[in-house]
């Protein structure tokens, strides 16, 4: 369980989030996601990365379980610097990332698939960003990337969810996939990128990360900071609390 990598004699790396119950990843996860993504990528051996999970669902974001055990703020910082660095990992590999979706990709789940290259996903798939209801924000910059401007907005706003199907009629998902075929499907996808010139599509992840027009990075730390303001004045802690008592009720 954790966070492992797998490597592939046909240069594909397969790094697989398995943290139950809901693959929530505590602080130390997000930077050990963070790493494993980051030596996938230095590793000239690597052309491809699939990135996958056990389990229920892709991920359920951060562990506000952890977070709201902890003293002070140092949890908070930690699970925001954590994701900051995960996402940024994914989006700054030398080499394309296939992000494999299956269950309930939520917060920073969003953050993993937004970043990704491409989005392969189960058919029981579903998206969202329930931070609204959590006291934070964060991961609309990612969303964007995913859904369109104003669905966007409609789903921070009322914590809605979209499904795969609705994502791959958007073109953001490239294939649908029955869940007993995801990893064979991201894997088919996978293989025709490491079929390719290995520099060649090295030089191609660097040239479209380089004419993107938004700086994913800065656009979510922006949005961190609204997080430590709705912590400072009280929203966060009692939304983050509400939940902690509402699973501990269930």
């Amino acid at each position: 369980m954790g966070i492992s990598t797998r490597e592939h004699g046909d240069g594909v790396r397969e790094i697989v989030v398995d943290v139950p119950p809901v693959n929530a990843l505590p602080v130390r996860g997000w930077f050990e996601l963070a790493e494993a993504v980051r030596e996938a990528g230095r590793d000239t051996a690597s052309r491809v990365v699939v990135l996958r999970a056990e389990g229920r669902g892709f991920n359920a974001g951060v562990d506000i379980k952890e977070l709201q055990a902890a003293p002070g703020f140092e949890a908070l910082v930690g699970a925001n610097r954590g994701c900051r660095a995960a996402f940024a990992a994914v989006y700054g590999c030398e080499v394309p990332v296939i992000a494999a979706v299956h269950g309930f990709c939520l917060g920073g789940g969003v953050g993993l698939a937004g970043n990704a290259d491409i989005v392969v996903a189960a058919e029981d798939a579903y998206f969202g960003l329930p931070e609204v209801e959590r006291g934070a924000l964060g991961a609309a910059t990612h969303l964007a990337r995913l859904v369109p401007q104003h669905l966007m907005r409609a789903m921070v706003y009322t914590c809605r969810n979209v499904t795969a199907a609705e994502l791959h009629a958007f073109g953001s998902v490239l294939e649908l996939a029955p869940a007993d075929r995801l990893r064979e499907t991201a894997f088919a996808v996978a293989a025709q990128i490491a079929a390719k010139d290995p520099y060649v599509i090295r030089r191609a992840k660097e040239s479209l990360n380089g004419i993107d027009p938004v700086d994913v990075d800065r656009g979510y730390r922006f949005e961190q900071g609204f997080t430590f303001e709705l912590t400072l004045m009280g929203a966060g802690d009692r939304h983050r609390d509400a939940f902690v008592a509402e699973g501990a009720q269930g």
